[in-house]
């Protein structure tokens, strides 16, 4: 049996395995039920796709998506692994050849949509075919508690069940809380699984929440000091899409869009300019990314606060999948949360659950929404923030976020947090934070005297401090759990016994409070193309032009075989071969992200290109 280092570097093209690698690996090739948590960007496919090549038989990988399914399959083709997909693109003389092709051994990976599994022709071929190994991708699906929720996810376990013999089992997802991670374990009937949870850090990621009065001029004025660099533009709607990306085409900028309201054409060719790079940024829904393995994403900016922490950290976790630094900037408007609120209010995928279930998800939608909310009001760490949601603790400093590169100083807010939670007690705990704030500031309007809050004894006690700062201290006793909100439709603002502690005078209430109004922008140091050197620094002139030569070639040949350039080689791996500058195959060999098959087709190409560029 081939042994798994050697299988990565063959054909991936990798001399040693990531954090959480080796371990996946070696678990799934001694037979057992394998579950690993990795953030995006982490190589997850790794882990499935090299035991794959070593086990016999067939691994099918369950996928949510086209374009992921798409994505990987190129992926491995071109790395010189037989790959297919099964899903509905495909017509059915396609699907049914590629059916005949499977049964006759042709593919090693074969990546299926979950509604397919239990439709009689595919159970007719998996009933008749040995299969190793079944992946779940994106296998947060699975939950109704999860963020992405799929029902055709609940009927792997039945389709595993009417296989002959129970194949190795693994499941993968680069976001699950705790309560997430244990519900995949349950609802795939995972047996004895060895569970890996890598981390959610990415260090090379830079985090930043700004909340302008004009977001487009802001996102705007960072795309004019980024130029000729590829990145994602998330709005929350089509139309919203829709407006941003005809301002940016005025405006001059090489830009694509992607959303479900455009036809499949459309769709197919606004994502092709984008993977292919002859668009250098995407505006589009959160329709758009999941599988797309583009690896030179610069910066992701969310012109619109997403729903949950979930679906911000996977979106946001697209920028830098090359290992260098890249840029992830959320826009903050109030506006966004309300329209957060109408998509929970209105979500059609809760309507197949019986009234309770339904309830209950709405609660825990309404309880990530506010989690969300709280994280564009923290003056704390944002990388914190990010990995104590999936419950991991590190220290309150990461250097590399905008709040951590701010100037903010300790302020001691007791009195007004005093007025804040007393106001709470008074009024019976019956009202939701912007009550609070309009009556402790003494706003004098019908809903504060409907609600008799003109006479409770805090009316007005704060009228002298700014609502925005009243906000900036509210928010912080949530966060720190002097406060709690109901988790319903109205939220309402409830005691704790922390914040009893502070009306009894037992505690005092000390926060950051920052110097400048505005969070910097960070500056890119390259206003190039905004990759660093192999090692993580900036490469030289010379390095920097035969880079331009090489990316020159790889887009050539790109065309040549109708791929993304990031397929044919990343960034890092070109960066790589500036830094090596390798004359021979054996050198050439060294480069990471430089397989024996990847040599074969293209390694005598470079090698000539490099030889060019040393004249």
């Amino acid at each position: 049996m081939e042994t798994a280092e050697k299988i990565l570097k063959q054909y991936f093209g990798y001399d040693t395995f990531r954090e959480g690698q080796k371990e996946l690996v070696g678990s799934i090739l001694e037979g057992k039920d394998t579950f690993g948590v990795m953030p995006t960007g982490a190589g997850k496919s790794i882990c499935f796709q090299v035991p794959a090549l070593i086990m016999e038989g067939i691994t099918l990988v369950v996928s949510p998506l086209i374009s992921l399914m798409k994505d990987q399959v190129e992926g491995l083709n071109q790395a010189g692994v037989h790959a297919a997909f099964l899903n509905s693109s495909l017509t059915s003389g396609q699907y049914f050849k590629a059916l005949e092709y499977a049964k006759n051994g042709r593919y090693q990976i074969i990546y299926v949509a979950p509604e397919r599994l239990v439709t009689e022709s595919f159970l007719d071929f998996a009933l008749n075919v040995q299969i190793s190994m079944v992946v779940v991708d994106e296998a947060h699906c699975v939950s109704q508690w999860g963020q992405d929720f799929r029902p055709g996810y609940l009927k792997i376990v039945e389709f595993i069940s009417k296989l002959p013999s129970r194949p190795v089992v693994s499941a993968f997802t680069a976001t699950a809380t705790k309560e997430v991670r244990e519900d995949i374990v349950y609802l795939l009937a995972l047996q004895n699984p060895v569970i890996v949870t890598t981390g959610f850090d990415r260090p090379n990621l830079y985090f930043a929440v700004q909340s302008p009065k004009d977001k487009y001029a802001s996102m705007k004025n960072y795309l004019e000091l980024h130029p000729a660099q590829s990145g994602i533009i998330y709005c929350l709607t089509r139309k919203t899409v829709e407006e941003v990306f005809e301002r940016l085409c005025g405006d001059g900028f090489s830009v694509a869009k992607y959303h479900a309201g455009l036809s499949d054409r459309e769709r197919r060719t606004g994502q092709e300019e984008f993977i292919y790079g002859r668009k250098e940024i995407m505006v589009a829904t959160n329709a758009f990314g999941m599988g797309i393995d583009k690896s030179d994403v610069r910066y992701v900016i969310h012109y619109n606060m997403p729903k949950n922490m979930e679906s911000y950290y996977q979106e946001a976790g697209r920028a830098g999948r090359d290992g260098d630094a890249a840029e992830c900037i959320l826009l903050y408007g109030g506006q966004d949360v309300v329209t957060n609120q109408f998509f929970i209010d209105h979500n059609q995928d809760n309507e197949a659950l019986d009234e309770a279930a339904r309830e209950v998800v709405m609660e825990r939608d309404r309880e990530r929404l506010r989690k969300i909310t709280y994280y564009c009001f923290t003056n704390e760490c944002l990388r914190d923030y990010i990995l104590r949601y999936f419950g991991e603790y590190k220290e309150n400093y990461c250097g590399n976020c905008s709040n951590c590169l701010s100037k903010f100083e300790k302020t001691e807010v007791t009195d007004i947090a005093k007025v804040l939670i007393g106001c709470v007690k008074t009024c019976g705990q019956r009202y939701g934070s912007g009550v609070i704030i309009d009556a402790v500031h003494g706003a004098n309007t019908a809903k504060i005297r409907g609600y008799g809050m003109n006479h409770n004894p805090y009316y007005g006690e704060l009228a002298k401090v700014p609502v925005f700062k009243l906000r900036q201290v509210l928010n912080y006793l949530f966060l720190s759990e002097y406060l709690k909100a109901t988790s319903d439709e109205y939220a309402i603002v409830k005691l704790t016994e922390k914040g009893n502690a502070v009306l009894a005078g037992d505690d005092i209430v000390v926060m950051k409070m920052p110097k400048e109004e505005e969070h910097p922008a960070k500056v890119s140091k390259s206003k190039g193309s905004g990759k660093g050197a192999f090692s993580g620094g900036e490469l030289t002139g010379r390095e920097e032009t035969l880079f331009e030569g090489l990316r020159a070639l790889r887009s050539e040949i790109a065309r040549e075989e109708k791929v993304p350039p990031y397929i044919v080689f990343s960034d890092k791996t070109l960066s790589h071969m500036c830094v090596v500058r390798p004359r021979t195959e054996e050198e050439m060999l060294t480069v990471s992200g430089v397989g024996e098959f990847k040599y074969r087709k293209y390694g005598e190409r470079f090698l000539e290109a490099i030889r060019n560029g040393e004249k």
